[in-house]
């Protein structure tokens, strides 16, 4: 599939839109009865297993050569330098343990290090996300665009959750220093609890911008398309374009981009 271009890509958009549909009923008609920690404060539930089972089946059978990284049993099939599925089956799975209806299944395809097809879907929210490289971003077949907002000070922005394990002190030193400037400057920040969301919605202008300072291509892939399909900017932490070899994940309306940025760099001035 190594000569494939864009327009096939999006000619696999329907298969991406049934499986997160799949997903969605899963989600939706089974509430988790089992919570078990893989790793620190990091838990799986056996929803996030039944949905990624089913999803990792019907790709298989829908698309035999293209392999898949999931979150929940990592990368299997598919060759070194073909296109790849990558499935976060519920990202927001400690909202969904607690009975928040903050959770999303978030399905890409990764291309040259690159998301270049997206289907996210809000389960509780009724709620479908869509884009295509070069095609544009769709909420339930509806165009959407990222917030023309250009005035910090008015600015609604998410933070991602702070990091666990080995490093954490330090990396949330300055996610708590960060959080203290925007904090001063913005008009509001969010913490959701979900990256997909955070994503989706500052593709669909409900968030100015969206502050990940991490980056794992299944809770990521597919809203970072997303915002750069409906016109936001997606950086690295150095502000570079970001791929999914990055180490953060930063979504940002175009007029707020170097307000922002300048606030994520101050804050790892200060480690």
């Amino acid at each position: 599939m190594a000569d494939v271009g864009g327009a096939a890509f999006a000619d696999l958009l329907p298969v991406a839109r049934e499986a997160t549909a799949i997903a969605r009923g899963i989600v939706r008609k089974h509430a988790p009865r089992t919570v078990a920690e893989k790793g620190e404060r990091d838990i799986v539930t056996d929803v996030d297993l039944a949905v990624e089972d089913t999803v990792r089946a019907f790709l298989a059978r829908e698309t035999p050569k293209i392999g898949v990284l999931g979150e929940e049993h990592g990368r299997t099939g598919g060759a070194d330098g073909e296109p790849w599925w990558v499935l976060d089956p519920v990202d927001g799975t400690a909202n969904l343990a607690c009975g928040i209806p903050l959770c999303a299944v978030s399905l890409g395809l990764v291309w040259e290090r690159r998301a270049v097809m997206a289907a996210v879907d809000l389960p509780f929210l009724d709620t479908a996300y869509t884009a295509a490289e070069g095609a544009g971003a769709f909420c339930d077949g509806e165009r959407i665009r990222a917030s023309g907002q250009s005035a910090i000070s008015h600015a609604v922005v998410s933070v991602g959750d702070f990091a666990v394990g080995e490093g954490a002190d330090a990396k949330n030193r300055v996610r708590l220093d960060l959080l203290g400037r925007l904090g001063a400057r913005v008009r509001r920040i969010r913490m959701l609890g979900t990256a997909a969301i955070d994503l989706a919605w500052t593709a669909h202008g409900k968030l100015d911008a969206a502050v990940i300072l991490a980056n794992r291509p299944w809770d990521t892939a597919a809203g970072v398309l997303l915002v750069r399909e409906a016109g936001g900017a997606v950086l690295d932490r150095d502000g570079s374009p970001h791929s999914v070899d990055s180490a953060a994940t930063i979504a940002v309306a175009p007029g707020l981009r170097d307000q922002l940025m300048a606030e994520v760099e101050r804050a790892y001035g200060a480690e």
